[in-house]
């Protein structure tokens, strides 16, 4: 087998070119896309004696990333959705080898003949108006973190902000003077500009102090304890630990309920529905690709649900007859 057939000189080229250069796809999407392969080579290493070094790309065959997926779902235990994330990135490889290499058309084009699973929508939860209150009321105020944390959840509230996004966000992004508003770079590398509540941005300065401004627009806005930026894993710890705080002291409905980031930004939506703003404003302001995403919110919530019922209710008619109303009529006819 001729060398250019390698498989590892086209990853190396698909990582560094293709994704990083070329598509300028977000780190998440490089590290998933990294990930895939690093777990795909070493399956191949374990159960094919495949030497990474040596491995083609005519031995990867169809067969064998059936095998693969297979092997994702019985042995590591992943769900239909993170196959088919895998399976994505090795299509997304199998495209970039085609067109750098004619030959391997046909070879691709098996590999994505294969078939996504098919994967159960999980429900979309969300908070009531009181429970979040009762999530907002957890943080100690009178502290430093108590602070931060109680400015962190409500700009999550706020503007619907997903862990990364909140947890990368700059100085420079944020517009506290009136009105105030924060710049988001979201999935696909798409700009969005959302509105903040003053009491968000009074927060906010607070957090910063007065000599934010003067300082460097890319220092992060929310820091750990060491001063470090926040990461996205501190932010889902916060809200599972305000949660925890709000069930055990005043709200027991949130008790047993798996809370995330991405719960309070379902929240966000459907509150914003429930507000009447129309699904084209929360489409920007969540920065959702496609309207059937945030159309998913008003499928879901009952309340919605209950005032389209109302609004398309009938009046029916009262088709009993006149004389029957009639009490005394109806006495002295019974006295005869």
């Amino acid at each position: 087998m001729s060398d250019h057939h390698l498989l590892g000189r086209f990853v190396r080229r698909f990582l560094l070119e293709e994704v990083v250069g070329d598509r300028n796809l977000t780190v998440n999407t490089q590290r998933s896309y990294r990930d895939t392969i690093r777990v795909l080579l070493r399956y191949l290493a374990e159960r094919h004696s495949a030497d990474p070094a040596q491995l083609t790309a005519e031995q990867l065959t169809a067969n064998v990333v059936r095998e693969f997926l297979g092997h994702l779902a019985r042995e590591r235990g992943n769900s239909a959705a993170t196959c088919n994330q895998r399976l994505a990135a090795i299509r997304s490889l199998f495209r970039f080898m085609a067109r750098e290499v004619p030959e391997l058309v046909d070879h691709s084009a098996q590999i994505q003949a294969i078939p996504l699973r098919r994967a159960a929508v999980p429900s979309m939860t969300y908070l009531e108006k009181p429970e979040v209150d009762a999530v907002l009321a957890v943080p100690d105020r009178r502290r430093t973190m108590g602070r931060r944390n109680h400015a962190l959840l409500l700009f999550l509230y706020n503007t619907g902000a997903r862990a990364s996004e909140a947890a990368q966000l700059t100085v420079g992004a944020l517009t506290l003077d009136p009105p105030p508003a924060v710049r988001f770079v979201g999935k696909g590398r798409k700009t969005r500009v959302c509105p903040l509540w003053p009491d968000t941005a009074r927060l906010l300065r607070e957090l910063l102090g007065p000599d934010a401004a003067d300082g460097p627009a890319d220092a992060p806005v929310f820091r750990s304890i060491r001063g470090q930026p926040l990461t996205r894993y501190g932010v889902y710890a916060l809200v599972r630990r305000s949660v925890a705080g709000a069930a055990e002291k005043a709200c027991p409905s949130l008790h047993g309920r798996r809370i995330s980031p991405h719960t309070l930004r379902h929240t966000t939506a459907t509150h914003l529905l429930r507000a009447g703003v129309d699904p084209n404003t929360i489409r920007a302001w969540l920065g959702h690709v496609s309207l059937e995403t945030t159309n998913r919110y008003a499928e879901v919530d009952l309340e919605t649900k209950a005032r389209a019922l109302e609004a398309c209710a009938i009046t029916v008619p009262d088709r009993t007859p006149t004389w029957r109303k009639d009490r005394d009529l109806m006495a002295f006819l019974t006295s005869l």
